[in-house]
């Protein structure tokens, strides 16, 4: 039997504009009426089961303070105003925010909120969203001020309000007093969730963990120069260095916890897995007793490990408990399993609910044959909500399934909290050399190294030194001493940096841009100093890039396994990640997938990371619905070359195709590329190269 471990990450970065004091983005209170609130919910229906929620500090002081009206939601406002009274400025930001959700699981099921998003426009302009405002009646805003909340709420917050579901059967012609009652429904949902959490915690099925404060990466805040452990060679900022700050956002979390659940936590999630052996101290002088990270980091700190230096690590060194000790202090630790954790967050909402269970219970139970008995223990550590809004029923059919199969099959699976874990199986090996890095890549790379990300961290680490210069002065009160920390504590946090650089964008870069140079700029405000004017100046520079490129000539590459680089030259190339946002998937079997055509061919080329016993599947949407499958299996090289005849595909001329490229294993869709939409192009035609000629 082994001992299954769930970690849920719930985490959202601080939004709010601490000069206003008003919350810029809602996804705090959005997220509780869907993912926080059925997540706490789902495990009640199942009281053997045991499951272990990290609710991130700053997440709970969001929550903390929308209850005691400290801030105001920017977007509750917009939603509060009645529709009558919308002047143009907020009938543009309605139009441009309220389709901000899940299109085909929370949009498209709804006829009326349907019609409301293909007039504004499925492609957002905003010259002509502006234009188009006049032809939007009262009524129209009116329901969508009500939708764009109504379908926020999750299938535990139908459960407990049925009124919920009669106004989505009622569709439209929503009232004021209805629009009000949805809103006034996600207030009473928000208010009662740390009570759930506590609850659900006193009675022995949960344990609640803490990360740093405003979810720094903690070895950077330590000092920025252990990044270059594993980015060696790479360009970094100006050092930032202040080991005091990085215990302070360990302290302030645990004082915070121990307010709002009646205890201290006994067990971390550093942000982002983020580790390095010098934190292990300043964990233990906190009162944390274990930590959690990735599987890398685990065994890329064996590596360097004297202890198996002379030996090949087995994976299976995975599935245990570990002591880690630094400068004499140590805690334990436990290191996530990382394939199972990622189909969970990434794939399982592709499959039905009760396959994409079956496939991990089927997982689960092999590694349970492998383990030592009744000690071996599979920690799957995951984001807790924003996988969810992927699952056509919000993820309840497969919670359900998941956590239904375990409890039932006490013989081979036995769920439990990571502290009941630890104290009944004490770790029996030690690391004595831990690598430094995150879940990430094992390294720091999304958040130090590039030129936006560097820029942040020096204009970070230039405030911080005025700032201690003037505590060291004496003339700052014990309240602006306190207040001006926090701004740097809150700029610390790692969600800035996720935005800036290369790595992934939202359409929100610039507000998280100007949100966190606000903090920069209120220290020295609070100092009575005057900000300097490159605080003034966005840091976050760069446009959308296109998700994919389109081919830009002919192409006729080879189809008997030969390679040449000429052969897909002006190719359209797409690459597998590239449209990422708050959430990282690291495993990936396909690198790049390139396309084209000639007169008669259709081609497709897809790169492989490493061979599997899988099935690539190439799906068309567009003129029809059909698939090309190749089986992996029998695959030689790191390429596979698929060529199919237009004609089969129902293609002539300059027509327009649609596809997917996809995984499959054993019936279980595991990857998916494009993620969100296919790719769409119009194939060249025969007289293309003429019309492009060039001397």
């Amino acid at each position: 039997m082994a001992n299954v471990v769930f970690l849920w990450h719930m985490h959202q970065p601080y939004y709010v504009d601490p000069a206003a004091r008003v919350a810029t983005m809602p996804w705090v209170r959005l997220h509780a009426v869907k993912g926080y609130l059925d997540m706490i919910s789902v495990i009640e229906e199942f009281p053997r089961v045991r499951a272990n929620f990290n609710l991130t500090p700053v997440l709970l002081l969001q929550i903390k303070e929308l209850n005691e009206g400290k801030i105001r939601d920017l977007w509750l406002d917009w939603s509060r105003m009645p529709a009558v009274a919308l002047d143009e400025e907020t009938k543009f930001a309605l139009l441009e925010n309220f389709f901000k959700i899940h299109w085909d699981n929370l949009v498209k099921p709804f006829p009326r909120y349907w019609e409301l998003l293909n007039k504004r426009g499925l492609t957002f302009y905003r010259d002509d969203v502006r234009r188009g405002l006049r032809y939007f009646s009262t009524q129209e805003f009116l329901d969508l001020q009500t939708w764009f909340n109504l379908a926020w709420c999750g299938y535990t917050a139908e459960r407990l309000y049925p009124e919920l579901t009669e106004l989505k059967r009622k569709g439209r012609n929503f009232t004021e007093e209805e629009k009000q009652r949805v809103l006034d429904i996600h207030m009473e949902i928000l208010g009662s969730l740390i009570s759930k959490y506590r609850a659900a915690e006193e009675r022995g099925q949960v344990e609640l963990t803490t990360t740093p404060f405003f979810h720094p990466i903690l070895p950077l805040v330590y000092d920025s120069s252990f990044a270059a452990r594993s980015l060696p060679g790479r360009k970094f900022p100006e050092r930032f260095s202040w080991p005091e700050d990085a215990a302070a956002q360990l302290t302030l979390a645990v004082e915070q916890h121990a307010g709002l659940f009646g205890k201290a936590p006994r067990g971390l999630w550093p942000s982002e897995g983020s580790i390095a052996p010098e934190l292990i101290p300043l964990m233990q002088r906190s009162g944390i007793e274990y930590f959690c990270s990735d599987e890398e980091n685990l065994f890329n700190s064996l590596k360097r490990d004297p202890a198996y230096q002379s030996r090949a690590v087995d994976h299976l060194e995975l599935f245990q408990g570990w002591r880690v000790a630094h400068d004499g202090a140590s805690v334990n630790a436990l290191f996530r399993e990382k394939p199972l954790s990622d189909f969970i967050g990434f794939m399982a909402a592709r499959n039905s609910p009760q396959a994409a269970a079956t496939h991990l219970l089927f997982h689960l139970r092999h590694i349970a044959e492998l383990v030592p008995k009744e000690t071996g223990v599979i920690p799957l550590i995951l984001d807790g909500e924003n996988a969810w809004e992927t699952f056509a029923d919000g993820g309840a059919g497969f919670l359900r399934a998941v956590y239904g199969g375990i409890e039932s099959d006490s013989g081979r699976l036995h769920s439990c909290t990571i502290e009941d874990y630890l104290r009944h199986h004490p770790p029996q090996k030690q690391l004595t050399t831990l690598h430094t890095g995150s879940w990430i890549g094992s390294n720091f790379d999304i958040w130090i190294g590039e030129e936006e990300e560097n820029r942040a961290w020096n204009l970070l680490g230039r405030t911080r030194t005025f700032l201690q210069e003037k505590i060291n002065t004496g003339t700052l009160t014990p309240t602006q001493h306190a207040t001006a920390m926090r701004e740097i504590y809150a700029a610390e946090g790692s969600d800035w940096f996720w935005w800036y650089g290369p790595d992934f964008s939202t359409e929100n870069d610039a507000l998280f841009d100007s949100l966190f140079r606000q903090h920069l700029r209120n220290v020295y405000t609070l100092c009575g100093a005057v900000a300097p004017a490159a605080l003034d100046v966005p840091i976050s520079t760069r446009s959308t890039e296109p998700l994919y490129t389109v081919p830009e000539r002919l192409i006729s590459p080879s189809l008997d396994g030969g390679e040449s680089f000429f052969d897909w030259l002006g190719a359209g190339g797409y690459t597998p990640g590239s449209e990422q946002g708050a959430m990282y998937r690291a495993e990936r079997l396909i690198s790049r997938i390139q396309f084209g055509n000639n007169e008669k061919m259709f081609f497709i080329r897809v790169d492989l990371r490493k061979r599997a016993a899988a099935e690539l599947i190439v799906q068309f949407h567009q003129p029809a619905e059909q698939q090309v499958k190749i089986s992996l299996a029998g695959v030689k090289k790191s390429f596979v070359h698929i060529g199919v005849p237009l004609a089969e595909l129902g293609l002539t001329g300059e027509a327009t195709l649609a596809f997917q490229v996809k995984i499959v294993q054993d019936g279980i869709e595991l990857e998916c590329y494009p993620e969100s939409a296919p790719i769409q192009f119009q194939l060249l035609g025969r007289d293309f190269a003429l019309r492009n000629w060039i001397v």
